[in-house]
This record gives structure tokens, sequence and C-alpha cells, in this order.
């Protein structure tokens, strides 16, 4: 169960951020974001700010932010079908009934001549009574249609995804991923803030319980000077020379509250075959120190995680060395054994994947997206949305494939 709970609050949270990154670059170029939600499936909650929906749903597997625009708009009165209206103090109409009108009493109901809802922003409509006489009604900018007892927000073509610069819908696009990478950092920079940063300094840090160091009445925070007669100047030093030692009688000497001693350790020795005498590397608490480890840690796993893609494309690791949501979580179920602070870097490692996967040039995920809009740049007109429709289709097709298939091999793995 621990297991599971860190899998929804790990994935929620890369997901939320992920999500959160297209939700804001998407409002400050004014697209209408219909609905920001985490998971799938059926809802479990949801609330209302401003003209967007945030919802939870069952399935914690993903998320996503409907803009409008991204798909074709769902309303479609054609002329002949009845309608119910509703208005403003300043008769522009606030709101359009499309179906079930019996539960309306109190709209206006008309038959729809013609509306346009995208670009003018009218509808023309006549009385049942009296088909001669045809009305023109202005529609508010911000109005809703109401259909299948659902209420949804107009989109005038100024409010589209598609209306907006190339610019604008990179940089919506490419926010998500830039999030997953933000997020890394942050928990590393909290990890760190907690933690500690792991320094060189001669000085023990944490001493594992029933260990050489502990025995010997060892404390956290002694400065080694010497092992032996040997002088020590750093903590890599002292675990060279007690490396060097298995199974065998060391005297220390320490500093401890400003007095020199002698303490004798017997080290032992480890699966390799190397002294150990069971303390961690000393740590130190910096807020500058955190910012800066925070940054190159994500840089690191940012190039490693680059690299393994790279012999993944060139054949050097092959699909059967890749892990899927079975191995994903059985890997967080041995970090949560292993403590808090290994699941803080296992999210953070996780997040700068979701967001190097999102990336690639791929149908489907967002690098395939960002990849149809910088042809548009080159050619200097967009794509045929059927064509671009027929190739997310088939490129996510492929992408459950490949899934199912690492799925198999995180599988057989486990049973292995």
């Amino acid at each position: 169960m621990e297991t599971f709970i860190a899998v929804v609050i790990i994935f929620g949270l890369l997901v939320s951020f992920h999500e959160f990154g297209h939700l804001l670059l998407a409002k400050r170029a004014g697209i209408l974001c219909r609905e920001y939600a985490i998971g799938f499936g059926p809802k479990l909650f949801s609330i209302k700010k401003g003209e967007t929906v945030y919802t939870l749903r069952l399935l914690p597997i993903g998320g996503y932010v409907r803009m409008a625009g991204e798909d074709p708009e769902i309303i479609d009165i054609k002329p002949g079908q009845r309608i119910g209206l509703f208005f403003n103090p300043d008769h522009t109409v606030s709101k359009i009934i499309v179906n079930q009108l019996a539960k309306f009493p109190e709209a206006k109901i008309v038959t729809a001549d013609y509306v346009d809802l995208e670009k003018d922003l009218l509808i023309r409509a006549y009385n049942d009574e009296d088909e001669e006489n045809v009305e023109t009604f202005r529609v508010d900018r911000v109005a809703e249609y109401v259909m299948d007892g659902q209420n949804f927000q107009i989109a005038p073509l100024d409010r589209q995804f598609a209306s907006k610069s190339l610019l604008d819908r990179i940089l919506t696009i490419f926010a998500g991923p830039f999030m997953n990478f933000l997020l890394a950092f942050l928990v590393f920079v909290v990890m760190f803030s907690l933690q500690g940063i792991p320094t060189d300094k001669p000085i023990l840090g944490d001493l594992i319980q029933d260990n050489p160091a502990e025995q010997a009445g060892l404390h956290k925070g002694d400065k080694v000077l010497k092992i032996n007669d040997q002088s020590v100047n750093s903590f890599s030093n002292l675990a060279s020379i007690i490396k060097e030692h298995p199974n065998a009688e060391l005297t220390l000497t320490v500093e401890r509250d400003g007095k020199v001693f002698e303490k004798k350790v017997t080290t032992a020795k480890n699966e390799n075959g190397d002294g150990i005498i069971g303390v961690y590397a000393p740590s130190e608490k910096s807020f500058i120190g955190s910012i800066k480890n925070g940054f190159t840690q994500t840089y690191y796993w940012l190039k490693l995680e680059l690299l393994a893609f790279k012999q993944l494309v060139t054949g050097q690791i092959g699909l059967d060395q890749l892990s899927g949501p079975v191995g994903i979580y059985d890997m967080t179920g041995q970090f949560v054994q292993s403590g808090f602070f290994m699941v803080m870097r296992w999210t953070a490692i996780l997040s700068i994947n979701l967001g190097i996967v999102n990336l690639l040039p791929l149908p489907a995920l967002d690098g395939g997206r960002l990849l149809f809009l910088i042809i548009e740049g080159l050619r200097g007109k967009p794509v045929d949305p059927k064509h671009e429709s027929l190739v997310h289709f088939i490129g996510f097709a492929f992408l459950m494939l490949v899934m199912i298939l690492v799925t198999w091999n995180d599988i057989q793995r486990l049973l292995s």
C-alpha cells in the first residue's frame, strides 16, 4: 500500500506540474482553457475558477489541458434547428440551449437560420409562428452553450489555440516538459536543504548502527586527523585508506570539542572485499549551496537520460532494457524502503525522464506537436489538420504498442 500511495503522489505531482506549464502559457497567450485535468476517466472532484474547470479524475495515469481550438468545436447548430436563448441586460445572448429544451421553459425558443459563434458572434433566427420575421441576436464573447445538460463557454477565433502566433503556440507546448525540468530542480533543492550538502571535509557524517565506527565509540562530527601515522585531509582520503584495510585494526586520531585523542577501530569488509567502518560523508546546510547542487544534479541526470536515449537510438541498448509502468512501480517500492530522501531523488529523476520523453519528436507527444509547429514555420503555413490528426493517431497507436512490449518485459523480469 505504501508503494501505491507513493506512486499516486509522485505521478500526480509530475503530471500536475507538466499540465500546469501548458495551462500557464496558454492563459498568458489568451487561449481559452476549458479544463485542467489530473488523471483520466470518471470525474472524482471538480471546481470552476474563472473560465477553467479544475478536475481530478479516477485513473492517475496522466492529465490534460483542454484548450479551445485544439480539436474542432463540438457545437454545430444547423439551420432549422430549434434552440433556446437567454439574454444579458444589454440584450446580448448569454446562454444558448442546444438540446433538451423542455428543461428550460424560461428560455426564448427560436429556430436557427444562421449561427456564427467564432467570427461574427451572431445568431439569426425566427419564431415558429412567424418564419418571415428573422431576428439577429448578438452573442456575448463569454456566452455559454448548454448541450446534454453540460455548460461550455463559446470560443471566438481569437481565443482558440490555432489563432495564436507561432511563438505563443510553441511556448505553450514546450512549457509542459520545461515544468518537469523545473520540478526536478525544485525537488533537488528541497532535498539538499533538508538533508544537507555532502562535503569532502575529514569529518564523520551519520554513523550506521552496529557498525565498526559506532562500536568503537566514534561520533558524528568527529574530525579525523590521522589513520595510523598517515595524515587525513579529506573524507575521500579517509575512505580510501579504510578501503585498503579490510578486517584490520586501525588507530584513528580524532579531534572532538577541541580535544584530540585516539580510537582503535577494526574495519569490516563489504561484498567487494573493501574495508568499511559504517559512516557516511559529512554534510552541511546552505541555501545557496542547495540551489547550486540542485542545478548540478538536474544537469547531471538530464545529460545521463539524453545519453541513454542516444544509446537506444543507436542500438547500444534495446527495448528489453527499458522499464514501463510495472518496472517503475517496482523501483518506487524499493526506494520507499530506502527512505524519504531516496524517494525525493527518484521523483526528480522521473520528472526529468518525463520531460525528455515528451520532447521526443514522436506523434502524440509534445515533441511531435512541436515538430509540426516547426514545419509550419518553415513552410509558412500549417499542416492540414486532418493529416496531422492522422499522424498523431498512428503515433499514439505505436506508443501503446511499445508500452505493451515494455510492460511485458517488466513482468518477465519480475517473474524471473
